[in-house]
């Protein structure tokens, strides 16, 4: 029932809707990365209010958050939660750990980690290379992830409902790389609000102020979904735990820790991962 109704939404949104909403989302960011340069310029700097720069810590949450973890959750149970653990923990550490890497990169003009590791073994430049390939390596096929998730999800959106049960297919043209134009509009964003400035101190308030409002959308929407989910599809989530051990009881090992599905060392080590993935990723270093 509920899928039928998923399925019934779905359909009646047009390509030509879904296209206008995220054409106007991002003229929205636009302007909110222009208004956030003005105030610059007025020396009356947006990043210095400690709500925009709690939000634009939120840049951790990529597509994962939205493909990744449910999908996670859902063939390994509670190993998704690890993902969120870690920088919920790492994160009473900031108040001295943080605080000393801002210090740092801030008497030393940094903003990336290969220029703040260079710099703790006298600004090394090997070192700094080695951890610039590194990090272009291992974020070439995260950029790539993140761009594939922005096409499947205009496809999803804009998929008729013969296609469920017919097979993959979209009411876009065959001839549009829908990835290929979101990368494009995504390079003009950065190239005009992150990479116009060649000065190292550049902080980019454009781009982090945009970043910040993204996560406002985003804490309302998952706050809207959730309770749509748990007290408008279920009675609460005590319904919801109810029904699933009813309905799959094979599958009740996924909400259970130290069994084979999801072992202590492999939460274990999830949570240094992402501990360290929250400090240490370039786009969360900057």
């Amino acid at each position: 029932m509920i899928a039928a109704k998923s399925i019934l939404f779905m359909s009646v949104i047009s390509t030509k809707t879904v296209l206008l909403i995220s054409l106007g989302y991002f003229v929205l960011l636009f302007l909110v990365a222009c208004y956030a340069e003005k105030c610059r310029k007025m020396d009356n700097c947006l990043l210095k209010n400690s709500h925009v720069y709690s939000l634009s810590l939120a840049v951790y949450c990529t597509s994962w958050t939205f493909y990744g973890s449910v999908g996670k959750a859902a063939t390994s149970g509670l190993e998704f939660l690890p993902i969120y653990l870690g920088p919920t923990l790492i994160a009473f550490t900031w108040w001295f750990f943080l605080r000393k890497m801002l210090l740092i990169s801030r008497q030393q003009n940094i903003t990336s980690i290969a220029d703040f590791l260079s710099s703790r073994y006298d600004r090394s430049t090997a070192l700094g290379a080695i951890v610039t390939l590194f990090a272009v390596f291992g974020i070439t096929p995260y950029i790539a992830l993140q761009l594939k998730a922005i096409a499947q999800t205009l496809s999803i959106l804009t998929m008729p409902v013969t296609a469920f049960s017919s097979g993959p297919g979209n009411l876009f043209p065959v001839s549009i790389d829908i990835a290929f134009l979101v990368a494009l509009l995504l390079a003009i964003f950065g190239m005009l609000f992150g990479a116009r400035s060649l000065d190292s101190s550049e902080k980019h308030e454009g781009l982090v102020v945009a970043v910040a409002f993204e996560s406002i959308v985003k804490l309302i929407s998952f706050l809207a979904v959730g309770i749509f989910v748990t007290y408008g599809l279920f009675d609460g989530f005590i319904d919801i735990f109810q029904r699933f051990l009813v309905q799959f009881p094979e599958r009740q090992n996924l909400l259970l820790l130290g069994t084979d599905q999801t072992p202590y060392t492999k939460w274990f080590t999830l949570i240094i991962l992402s501990m360290m993935a929250v400090m240490f990723l370039p786009r969360q270093f900057h």
